[in-house]
């Protein structure tokens, strides 16, 4: 079951702000009162986080505060307090909601009174990768991009000047997922792992780095500069339900013209990457910016590193979490290179 992503958080938003949820979803106010991340939930409540579904609605299984609530897509919510590990009572109906589990204990669904909300799989559980199934085969889309030409620009536009993060900063991390098969659509792009923007934009990434560093984290870069061609594949090979989620070649990317970065937080302390509400590139409801769904902790490490950005000049994609597009964007046109033929 699919959902278009801009419809589907909508109902969600709808939902949060009738206030059947109590304070349920929020980001935690700023992350600068909020000095440290908020505490894991209880490890029996992880897995049952997560969206369920009837033909008729969907709802979402929440933690916020050390509480669970269950938040309906069409509006309202409930508290959920624990009678068992699999059962809950919903808090001012009395109401029953019980989890059902496979043979391995993961919850599979859940039932409250006669109705059976099934468990979603929307692709990106578990910290796997989201992936589709290209609409073309994706041999046939890179020769037609490759021979295809960008968009003709009018307007006076900024001379290029793509830098190197990793020049600028070396303790910024990469993990450049279009430079493997690690991405949504299974395909190597890039000959080598590397992140390019204009100077102003890299520049302001390496500050919001340093100002996470301050806090004990820092930056972890999925994708800047992107060949205009790769953007002409993406778009050609993703179903039409899903385009919200990847440019129009016949308009360009921001990340064609450098001034757009794919990026997420890492634990200096550990090393990890932490988890966020979604993965990278994962196509869904909960990849939006303003998902109410997660757990606390997941959502305040989402509002920290925007908080990073935008206080840097970029704004955040409102699908996409992790996507920032850098002020000045308008500023470049847009470019067809190839990382070797960047100075």
């Amino acid at each position: 079951m699919r959902y278009r992503t801009v419809g589907a958080v909508g109902l969600l938003l709808t939902a949060l702000a009738c206030g059947g949820a109590g304070r349920a979803g929020g980001d935690g106010g700023s992350s600068e009162a909020i000095a440290q991340a908020p505490a894991p939930p209880p490890g029996e409540w992880v897995s049952l986080v997560g969206e369920y579904a009837t033909d008729s609605d969907t709802l979402s299984v929440l933690e916020d505060s050390q509480e669970l609530y269950a938040l309906f897509w069409k509006g309202g919510g409930q508290s959920l307090i624990t009678v068992s590990d699999s059962t809950f009572e919903m808090e001012g109906n009395g109401g029953l909601v019980t989890f059902r589990r496979d043979p391995g204990g993961k919850p599979t669904a859940l039932g409250i009174g006669e109705q059976e909300f099934l468990k979603l799989s929307l692709g990106g559980e578990e910290g796997q990768t989201f992936q589709i199934t290209p609409v073309r085969p994706p041999g046939e889309l890179r020769e037609e991009a490759l021979v295809a030409v960008p968009p003709e620009e009018e307007g006076e536009f900024l001379p290029s000047d793509l830098v190197e993060l990793v020049s600028l900063d070396p303790t910024i991390r990469l993990d450049i997922r279009y430079a493997s098969t690690n991405n949504f659509m299974g395909e190597v792009f890039y000959s080598s792992p590397r992140a390019f923007l204009q100077r102003p934009a890299a520049e302001g990434v390496v500050r919001a780095h340093n100002w996470l560093k301050e806090r004990g984290y820092g930056l972890l870069l999925h994708d800047g500069y992107r060949p205009w061609y790769v953007t002409k594949m993406f778009w050609d090979a993703t179903p039409e339900e899903l385009k919200n989620f990847v440019a129009d070649p016949a308009s360009g990317s921001r990340h064609n013209r450098g001034c757009a970065i794919d990026l997420t937080l890492f634990d200096l302390a550990t090393g990890e990457v932490v988890m966020m509400p979604a993965g990278f590139d994962e196509m869904s409801p909960r990849s939006h910016a303003d998902y109410p769904g997660g757990t606390s902790r997941q959502r305040w490490y989402r509002k920290l590193l925007r908080d990073a950005m935008e206080a840097q000049g970029f704004a955040v994609y409102q699908d996409e979490w992790w996507h920032f597009d850098h002020e000045d964007w308008r500023s470049y046109r847009v470019g067809n290179e190839v990382f070797a033929e960047i100075g």
